[in-house]
């Protein structure tokens, strides 16, 4: 599943490309794609005639500004879930087999929503309705991890008492909002912290590590746009490249960049994790 840094290469295409993006027309052709309004042609109708004034990210989740004859006219949501990828089409082309939803501007442009899984799901919340009304994941989440309510004070304070596996908790979107797998693995690694220590043992000073590794990680991975992990891919059909420069991600069994140790690849509440027992030993 795509992370924050992934969300956020993303976000930056749309930022650039459709910023300004009139919606002359929409086709959903899978309705399972529309998790709001009910019913697909309600949604087709609130962004028909609107334009995209700017694109907005909290943790996984995008959303986009939306106007209409220079009104506020909502936000329209969009979390890509396992396989969600938005493609810029400057010139027409068949869609695949896997498009699900397709935008079009008045000189026949698209913008078109591409999902393998088709766990993907689009929102549009009218002007009058908070996001989280509408969007209610949005309820759960923790803060960003580049915003001043992320700090170790704030680790400390929610883990504390708690007896769960650090990697475990870093899973949780309601302790820091984007962080996945991928990016958990990294930053418990840079921080020197094996994945298996439970939340109460970890002391001060780990805190601040864990905190300053996963802001690291998190800006290295959004300048490389990314990670070729997965299916991930920008607006031009791109994969990222920081899964180049992993340092345990995916690298079971292969010798440790830093010691030379064999990696380990275990699983913790059903998820894979990759770890140097001689660096994380502590």
């Amino acid at each position: 599943m795509p992370e924050l840094p992934e969300v956020e290469t993303v976000r930056r295409g749309l930022e650039r490309q459709v910023v300004g993006f009139h919606v002359a027309r929409v086709e959903v052709l899978r309705a399972r794609a529309i998790a709001a309004p009910p019913l697909p042609e309600l949604f087709c109708s609130a962004l028909e005639g609107c334009t995209v004034t700017a694109w907005h990210r909290r943790g996984k989740y995008l959303m986009a500004e939306l106007q209409r004859d220079g009104q506020g006219a909502g936000h329209w949501g969009v979390h890509l879930r396992m396989t969600g990828q938005f493609l810029w089409m400057a010139n027409p082309s068949e869609p695949c087999r896997h498009t699900r939803v397709r935008f079009w501007n008045p000189a026949g442009q698209e913008l078109r929503f591409v999902d393998t899984r088709s766990f993907g799901e689009m929102w549009w919340v009218p002007p009058d309705q908070p996001l989280e009304a509408v969007i209610t994941g949005l309820r759960r989440l923790g803060p960003e991890p580049f915003s001043d309510a992320f700090n170790p004070t704030h680790l400390r304070q929610r883990l504390q008492a708690s007896n769960r596996p650090i990697k475990t908790a870093l899973l949780d979107q309601a302790l820091v909002a984007g962080v996945g797998n991928i990016y958990a693995d990294e930053a418990l690694f840079m921080a020197r912290i094996s994945p298996h220590t439970p939340c109460r043992r970890l002391k001060p000073k780990q805190l601040q590590a864990l905190h300053a590794a996963l802001v690291e990680v998190l800006t290295t991975s959004i300048g490389a746009g990314g990670t070729t992990f997965s299916d991930f891919r920008d607006l031009t059909g791109t994969n990222g490249n920081y899964g180049n420069a992993a340092w345990v991600y995916r690298r079971g069994g292969q010798p440790c960049r830093v010691c030379g140790t064999p990696l380990r690849r275990d699983k913790l509440a059903g998820r894979s994790s990759h770890w140097c027992p001689t660096c994380q030993a502590g």
